[in-house]
């Protein structure tokens, strides 16, 4: 009998013995990949804008800088990009993203006190911009829908290939997804998040992130068509993994 989160007798703790073929989550992993860095601002100007910003705060906080504030805003500014690729995956509107990360980044600066040196300031950033996301929703009362991805199974269809798949077919299946599991697989798979990681992140037990990451590998490998089977003759499968027809 499946769970809350939709598992069965298939433990999605194994999903590395028993779920999709290797070939097949590392090509998935990959367009994940390139489809958020398409949607994300140039890094130049990403970096630029967000120096210009924390140097202004900086200036207003403290007039004293000191060797330990100097590396956590370098820390920040080096996280933008992953900050951004997050955030357009919850908000799914580069617009609303860039605010967003603003935002993530004002608080994270501010609170810079309570982050301890030496773990993990992505993670710890993570978990501040998907609070302010979720709490900015419920401040609104906008929902955030089809949590246990039963509108997205309905959706489930497979695209046309003509020896490659396009970009904008992987934006849209990642759409249909439910948004906890979109954002357990950003995290994990893009982001490279442990599962425990992400776990602290999500505020959710570790066999639930498996779940949903599972899950969403599943998903998108049937809504882009990809199987065991059609493996050995798709040319964008063959060029990622380095095997040859």
């Amino acid at each position: 009998m499946p769970d809350i989160e939709g598992r069965t007798l298939l433990d999605p703790s194994h999903d590395i013995r028993h779920g999709l073929p290797e070939a097949i989550r590392t090509h998935l992993g990959t367009l994940l990949g390139l489809t958020y860095d398409q949607v994300g601002p140039a890094p130049g100007a990403t970096s630029d804008r967000f120096a210009d910003l924390l140097a202004r705060l900086d200036a207003a906080l403290t007039r004293g800088d000191d060797a330990r504030d100097a590396a956590f805003r370098a820390g920040l500014l080096k996280v933008v990009p992953a900050l951004h690729r997050f955030a357009v995956s919850l908000t799914r509107d580069p617009a609303a993203a860039d605010d967003l990360v603003q935002d993530t980044l004002l608080r994270g600066w501010r609170g810079r006190a309570g982050f301890t040196p030496g773990s993990n300031l992505e993670a710890w950033l993570f978990t501040i911009l998907r609070n302010v996301f979720y709490s900015q929703h419920r401040k609104h009362g906008r929902e955030i829908p089809d949590t246990d991805g039963s509108y997205a199974e309905r959706l489930t269809s497979v695209p046309e290939q003509g020896g490659h798949l396009d970009l904008q077919d992987v934006r849209a299946a990642l759409d249909r997804l439910a948004p906890v599991m979109r954002e357990a697989l950003v995290l994990v798979a893009i982001e490279n998040l442990s599962y425990e990681e992400a776990a602290a992140v999500m505020k959710c037990q570790i066999g639930t992130v498996k779940s949903r990451v599972w899950r969403a590998r599943e998903q998108l490998a049937r809504m882009l068509g990809y199987t065991g089977a059609e493996i050995g003759s798709d040319g964008v499968m063959l060029s990622v993994t380095g095997t040859s027809a």
